[in-house]
């Protein structure tokens, strides 16, 4: 027996690869997975042997019916369900505020609501922010200010220049009193043993979002914890794409221009935030936290600024803000605007795209010229045929990296926060964004959309379709891997 299990050894772990693959592929065909994302999983179980099972098993599983953690001991907490309830106002009432507001839009407010129990908030004043060294600055200031907590959430945290003095004032106020508690993806980020040490120290309270055991080499394990929050007192919120990390800070010795986005706010829709921190919190620690009315104290912003929190994640029933996205292209009349660093669609807003361009709408992407992945950028490039025949205007980014996460339309609504255009934010990853329901931001963010133009290049149709073959090669070989980039 022994010597034929070495002289067949090949044999039996093909014909036992091929078994587990035959497993997944029915176990895939049982699931109401996209069609594309179900194609590319048969074809790199069959096709790649062993080396299939293993993207498998580390990008297939499906976790959003089984729900890697539980929302409901928070959602259900008698303080979040009166909090809620208070917040709740009439999706119409915003037309009272709103001149341009619209049925379609006080649509889109219903959605949300129905999909994510995410409350329309009425009272609010927020800020855009353009780039890391501004958004720092304020966050700074707002941090020494704190009395009470100060609630982090971050996908990339590091103890760089700007991570160490993040965390250094973080442990001034935690030896001050402040109650400091932070959480941090442990793939994105990276802290020192020394820095945790201080942090522990100076009683700071942090946990890092499901641990792996090598996180160098699982820069796209599922699932990741994409949001950058901060609450701090309940008063003030921060959510964007800004993470803390000297990367996204424009420095005088940065070889990169980092152009990026992110929102200050103050009001009721810092609850929201709060909520959704929480939630994750009593995943990270393990424990249930005792809520009490200081998390949301009473709201002093007599400004009206509606805005609506969305979160996605394997946490939640529906792709929340894939389908608000999808909502607002399809219900335009006037134009879209679109900035993402990474955009790697599913038919659905690829579909939206088109018809509003087709039907008139002035639909704009903008894109960096150079991405921070080969993969990613070629898996972008597939797409863009598509988008210029239905005439949307498709535009470079040249003067550095764009981040920045922002959608604008109507000049009635944008939406700003950590949500990428593709299949890993949609579908994987933990995201939250903000949609603004204010024509002023709105229009605050569209000129905004502008001055970024005047450092991109319009890509030509023509000699985009002129490309060497070369290149529409590797686009091809990277778009059949886009549903698990």
């Amino acid at each position: 027996m022994i010597e034929f299990l070495k002289d067949n050894w090949w044999t039996i772990a093909i014909v036992l690869n091929y078994i587990l693959a035959i497993i997944a592929v029915t176990t895939i065909l049982f699931k109401s997975i996209n069609p594309t994302k179900t194609l590319t999983y048969i074809i790199v179980l069959l096709v790649f042997p062993f080396f299939g099972l293993i993207v498998y098993y580390f990008f297939g599983q499906e976790y959003r019916k089984n729900k890697i953690f539980n929302r409901k001991d928070v959602l259900n907490n008698k303080l979040i369900k009166s909090i809620n309830e208070n917040l709740k106002i009439d999706p119409e009432s915003i037309a009272k505020h709103e001149t341009n507001a619209d049925e379609d839009q006080i649509r889109l407010i219903q959605l949300l609501q129905k999909n994510d129990k995410s409350p329309l908030t009425k009272y609010n004043q927020v800020e855009i922010i353009i780039n890391g060294e501004n958004k720092f600055e304020k966050l700074f200031k707002d941090i020494e200010s704190a009395k009470q907590h100060i609630h982090i959430e971050y996908y990339i945290l590091k103890d760089d220049k700007i991570g160490t003095k993040f965390l250094d004032l973080l442990c001034q106020k935690a030896k001050e009193g402040v109650k400091v508690r932070l959480s941090f993806d442990d793939v994105g980020s990276k802290i020192s043993s020394k820095m945790k040490s201080k942090m522990k120290n100076s009683k700071i309270e942090f946990h890092a979002f499901m641990p792996v055991l090598f996180p160098r080499f699982t820069g796209k394990m599922n699932y990741r914890n994409h949001r950058k929050i901060v609450i701090i007192d309940g008063e003030i919120g921060y959510v964007g794409g800004i993470n803390v990390s000297d990367t996204y800070v424009n420095y005088p010795e940065n070889k990169k221009y980092w152009r990026d986005t992110h929102l200050r706010i103050e009001g009721e829709a810092v609850f929201s935030l709060q909520t959704q921190f929480l939630t994750n919190w009593n995943f990270v620690s393990e424990s249930t936290l005792r809520l009490d009315r200081s998390f949301f104290p009473q709201n002093k912003i007599k400004t009206v600024e509606h805005v609506q929190i969305a979160a996605s994640g394997p946490d939640t029933d529906w792709a929340n803000i894939m389908e608000a996205i999808f909502f607002a292209i399809v219900t335009a009349e006037d134009y879209v605007y679109i900035t993402t660093p990474y955009f790697i669609p599913n038919d659905q807003i690829i579909t939206a795209m088109q018809v509003a361009s087709k039907s008139g709408v002035d639909v704009r992407l903008l894109i960096p010229d150079k991405s921070d992945s080969w993969t990613a950028k070629h898996a972008t490039n597939s797409y863009l045929e598509q988008l210029l025949k239905a005439n949307i205007k498709v535009y470079r980014y040249q003067k550095g990296f764009i981040h920045a996460k922002t959608m604008v339309v109507d000049d009635i609504f944008t939406t700003i926060g950590t949500c990428n255009m593709d299949y890993r934010s949609f579908n994987i990853n933990f995201e939250i964004n903000a949609l603004i329901y204010n024509k002023d931001k709105t229009k605050e963010a569209k000129a905004m959309f502008i001055k970024d133009l005047e450092n991109a290049d319009q890509i030509d149709f023509k000699r985009w379709q002129n490309r060497s073959n070369f290149l529409i090669i590797q686009e091809a070989y990277c778009r059949l891997w886009a549903p698990l980039l």
